[in-house]
This record gives C-alpha cells, sequence and structure tokens, in this order.
C-alpha cells in the first residue's frame, strides 16, 4: 500500500525547495512523496506556464487539492488549459506566490492529501 500523507515542505529559499530532508531546485510534492520538478519533461516555461502534464502527476499520486506557486516574484504562470481541467475535475487549487503555497501546502498537509509545484526563483 502507497504511503497517502503529504511530506512536509522543511524549507524555501531562493533556488531551494528543502523537503523531507532532500533538496530540490523546483519541487513536485504529492501524497507519498517529492521529486525535482524538471520543466523539459513536458516543456514548462514561464509563459504559458504550468502545464497539464505538470499537475497530473499529483494527481495520479492521490492528491485532492493542489498548490501551485507561481515563483517568488510571480513570473511563473499558469497555463488556462491547467486550471480548466483541474476544474474539470472538481480539485481545488490554490495559485500562489511561492512563500505563500509553501505555508498554504503545510497547513493544507497536515490533514488533506495535497500535492503542489513549487517554483523557487522567479
Amino acid at each position: 500500500m502507497r504511503h497517502t500523507t503529504s511530506p512536509v515542505i522543511d524549507d524555501i529559499y531562493w533556488g531551494r525547495v528543502q523537503v523531507a530532508g532532500r533538496v530540490f531546485k523546483d519541487a513536485k510534492v504529492f501524497p507519498g512523496g517529492a521529486r525535482e520538478w524538471d520543466w523539459n519533461e513536458t516543456g514548462t516555461r514561464h509563459v504559458p506556464g504550468i502545464q497539464p502534464a505538470d499537475v497530473q502527476e499529483l494527481i495520479d499520486h492521490g492528491a485532492k487539492t493542489i498548490i501551485l506557486s507561481r515563483g517568488m516574484l510571480l513570473a511563473l504562470q499558469v497555463h488556462p488549459e491547467t486550471l480548466r481541467m483541474l476544474g474539470e475535475q472538481g480539485i481545488p487549487v490554490h495559485v500562489l506566490e511561492t512563500s505563500r503555497a509553501v505555508e498554504k501546502y503545510n497547513e493544507l498537509c497536515r490533514s488533506a492529501k495535497v500535492g503542489g509545484l513549487f517554483h523557487s526563483t522567479c
């Protein structure tokens, strides 16, 4: 059986996200774990932003609420198709500046199956 709690994000600094003792530049965090968020896997760029495929992995790991960080300077956009997909699936989504996104994620992960994408720079 897969571990279903979402790990707490220990810390966030410019260029670094620490989750359960592991350090990433950008992170995908979901029930049961975390890994590096490699934008090249889905062709993500600041504009048009976070792709549906970036979020799908979080859902596949059991996330019932999604946190999307836009970076420390809000440079990262969220592709409209991503928000449409989450809306159609009835999945609540919070789109926030990265520091606020980490706070919201850590608040929710204590009581919900939450997943998030965390961009640690611009």
